[in-house]
């Protein structure tokens, strides 16, 4: 990247309407990376909903507390949403310095609560109606209205949403942590020193490299389509900061394991100790951006959310809203943005979901228009038929 391309990531205008043109805010961020949880996640175990004594009733194994001393209550928010406690050291201290979002209420259209239709109609970001295009995501629509972006997918194959026109590189997340020796080569090599005096440190050095290859490699469940763990995520997302920062303007990663059907657990337990793992990799990633993370927005999502009770099994079921995260060190964070509601039965989804009311594309298209001035005619191109939901996110 050189000193004119740095300068023109800057380069922005005011919003304002001019021959039905929208212009993108000054210093509008020039960074974008889209991190999908796929499984699923317990959206409601993240932002908790306190002012409800609904949610305390029916969720009376896996519910967290309200405010208070106890280190297991929820973190302050609001007065109607409290943040997860394992979230104190990480995502918080950024919450306090408005650099961080929730958006609850968000999500999709698609009912059909399947993590694969799911998730392939939130990266195609195509009206549900009609025909649709498996071969052409909204990132990668994004990058062809686009000038001079470099895109990249921290993925073992391309995802559904940098498909398209564009060339895409992709490059597996464990695969920036590889050796360059394979099993089979490491062995030759152990037998060459296998007589010499450089035996035991050659063989603790393989034995090491396979210790740490072990913990990273993936046992994940279908529904995460062979997306990182959360551990693994941690330990590469400082890898992911630097090619950001120095390479690419558009990134996508996913990350598995958030399908709790049985045994979430509460404010300590399976669920948290994800959260645990996505906070310190986030907060890892703002630090390694250093002066790129205020021109960077970080927008985390997931196919849907789960059931607001409780299951038999101490978990959750396929839901249908969830919550987005937003991140980054310029954006009017600090708060629970979008339409909302007060839950209830009555306010819940088929009695027994969050309901949509902020629609994933239109906010994504209001996203966009601050962060790179859209006109209508692009817009559509990105996002055919949405109409754009501005929530003051940048």
């Amino acid at each position: 990247m050189n000193r004119r391309q740095l300068l023109t990531l800057g380069a922005v205008l005011p919003v304002a309407s001019v021959c039905g043109r929208l212009y993108a805010l000054p210093n509008a961020p020039g960074k974008l990376l889209v991190l999908f949880l796929r499984g699923g996640y317990d959206a409601t175990s993240l932002l908790v909903p306190i002012s409800t004594d609904f949610y305390y009733e029916v969720r009376p194994n896996i519910a967290i507390g309200r405010r208070g001393s106890d280190p297991n209550a929820t973190l302050p928010v609001d007065a109607s949403w409290g943040l997860h406690p394992s979230l104190r050291e990480t995502i918080y201290p950024l919450f306090m310095q408005r650099q961080v979002a929730f958006v609850p209420f968000c999500g999709t259209d698609d009912v059909s609560r399947s993590h694969f239709e799911t998730q392939d109609s939130i990266e195609m970001g195509q009206p549900l109606a009609g025909s649709r295009d498996f071969q052409s995501g909204f990132l990668n629509r994004l990058v062809s209205v686009l000038n001079g972006r470099q895109p990249i997918a921290f993925t073992d194959q391309l995802p559904i949403i940098l498909r398209g026109e564009k060339d895409v590189p992709n490059m597996a997340l464990r695969s920036l942590g590889k050796p360059g020796l394979d099993g089979r080569q490491s062995a030759i090599i152990g037998g060459m020193y296998q007589r010499t005096a450089l035996a035991p440190v050659v063989n603790e050095g393989f034995g090491l490299r396979d210790e740490v290859m072990q913990v990273m490699a993936p046992e994940m469940e279908a529904a995460n389509r062979g997306a990182i763990t959360t551990k693994g995520f941690e330990l590469e997302a400082q890898r992911v900061a630097k090619l950001m920062a120095d390479k690419f303007d558009i990134g996508f990663v996913d990350v598995g394991g958030w399908d709790t059907h049985v045994g979430q657990g509460a404010a300590t337990g399976y669920l948290a100790g994800r959260f645990d793992e996505l906070g310190r990799a986030l907060s890892a990633f703002a630090r390694e951006m250093g002066p790129r993370w205020s021109n960077t927005v970080v927008v985390v999502i997931s196919e849907f959310g789960r059931t607001f009770r409780e299951n038999g099994n101490r978990g959750t079921d396929h839901g249908h809203g969830s919550v987005y995260w937003i991140l980054g060190g310029a954006i009017h964070g600090g708060r629970v943005a979008g339409d909302q509601v007060s839950l209830s039965p009555a306010t819940l989804f088929q009695n027994r979901d969050y309901p949509v009311l902020n629609d994933y594309r239109a906010v994504f298209a209001g996203l966009f228009i601050r962060m790179y001035g859209l006109d209508t005619a692009r817009l559509s191109k990105v996002f055919p038929n949405a109409r754009a939901k501005d929530i003051d996110l940048i």
